[in-house]
């Protein structure tokens, strides 16, 4: 990266342009073979076809009775016998109607059902059926969900409860996936110590550890807790050479120019930087690199900071390695609850939630405080250099669009 780019602040759209390229060059090809039940949150591999036909005969969509709509006069039909789903009916007989149940077959020879509330059952036996027919009615066809050979699910897809329900409707036991991404979680800082331990002076409990290994499991990636790095060069270098084979080294702190920021450092002398300080509040002093050719985030050391940066620009570079098109969480309008008065030169994404179809912002938008985002169900998104009036619309994303 040349000088004049280190020293702008790059726009969030470039930022994340620049990070898919360099997601999609690095992209994780290797494929592994998964039962059903262990796909919850894998990427699919390959295209999901169809090998038949769903569902694979017409079947009734209603309790009631089938029969063909030309034996029908008017006057009540014969019951010539009764299906259940998982049956396989005898030919209809002409001149007869079929008592029939939701999700049977309907049998050769009948081209309608008509709902049971729409019938009477007289005392011989037979069925007077009380309002006019049509063909097809209240028949599921042959194949109207899929037919063989339809591509069901693309490659890239992530296995959701409802993707893999939709893979069981096909008999499928077995799925190719993505290999899990392998990605090492360092934090830097003297003052940090892990929960459960006395704090001592200057010293702070690490929240980033535990937000980050545990949001990247719930991605579906397979963690390496790499731990704290103590302020020092020599023993920052041993770290991240001692990390193995990792797709991601995902850093907090440190990745300035600092004195202090050892990480930084080690990233410059044995690696290069693609991308540094972004125009986003919280967040400005995001890195993406390589040390030793491996790819390296580093996310600014305040929670909140943290929890912005990987959400919006670390979790869609992941994803995207792992062949996710759709990596950008949706969002939607929603009208303006509070007023933002003064115009800020960057991309700033507050901790909000709903509250009566309004979008409020919490009091305190430090970038130190997580408390904003436990208190929030979103982020509210104020473009750079304007102002927020109660009642304009801001395009507001919700928690749950990034934590999966």
């Amino acid at each position: 990266m040349s000088k004049p780019e280190m020293s702008r602040l790059m726009p969030v759209e470039e930022a994340m342009e620049r990070l898919m390229n360099l997601a999609a060059a690095a992209a994780i090809t290797e494929r592994e073979t998964v039962t059903l039940a262990q796909a919850q949150g894998r990427v699919l591999a390959q295209d999901l076809v169809s090998t038949l036909d769903l569902p694979p005969w017409p079947n009734s969509a209603m309790d009631g009775y089938a029969l063909r709509v030309a034996d029908w006069t008017g006057e009540p039909l014969p019951v010539s016998q009764r299906i259940f789903a998982g049956q396989a009916p005898e030919p209809l007989q002409p001149g007869t109607c079929a008592r029939i149940f939701t999700g049977a077959p309907v049998p050769d020879g009948a081209d309608c059902v008509e709902m049971q509330e729409n019938a009477e059952v007289l005392a011989d036996g037979r069925v007077r059926l009380l309002h006019a027919l049509h063909r097809d009615q209240n028949i599921r066809p042959k194949g109207q969900e899929t037919t063989v050979g339809d591509t069901v699910l693309q490659a890239g897809t992530v296995m959701t409860p409802i993707e893999m329900g939709l893979a069981a409707t096909l008999g499928m036991n077995v799925l190719p996936v993505v290999r899990r991404a392998r990605v090492a979680v360092l934090s830097t800082g003297d003052e940090l110590i892990e929960p459960g331990q006395a704090l001592g002076p200057g010293q702070i409990y690490n929240s980033n550890r535990v937000l980050l290994c545990s949001w990247l499991e719930w991605l579906g990636c397979e963690v390496i807790d790499a731990g704290i790095l103590p302020d020092d060069l020599d023993k920052t270098r041993a770290a991240l050479g001692a990390l193995g084979d990792v797709d991601l080294i995902l850093s907090t702190g440190g990745v300035s120019v600092g004195e202090a920021d050892f990480l930084g450092h080690a990233l410059r002398e044995e690696g290069e930087i693609a991308l540094w300080k972004l125009a986003i509040k919280p967040g400005k002093p995001l890195t993406f690199g390589h040390y030793r050719g491996v790819p390296v985030i580093g996310l600014p050391g305040n929670p909140a900071s943290t929890l912005v940066t990987f959400a919006l620009l670390a979790r869609p570079y992941l994803l995207r390695r792992l062949g996710v098109q759709q990596v950008r969480p949706l969002s939607f309008k929603v009208p303006s609850g509070f007023v933002w008065s003064k115009p800020g030169t960057r991309r700033e994404y507050l901790r909000g939630r709903l509250e009566q179809g309004r979008v409020v912002a919490y009091r305190n938008q430090s970038s130190g405080v997580l408390r904003s985002a436990a208190w929030a169900d979103g982020l509210i998104e104020v473009i750079e250099g304007t102002t927020v009036a109660e009642g304009d619309l801001l395009n507001f994303i919700p928690l749950s669009e990034v934590m999966g």
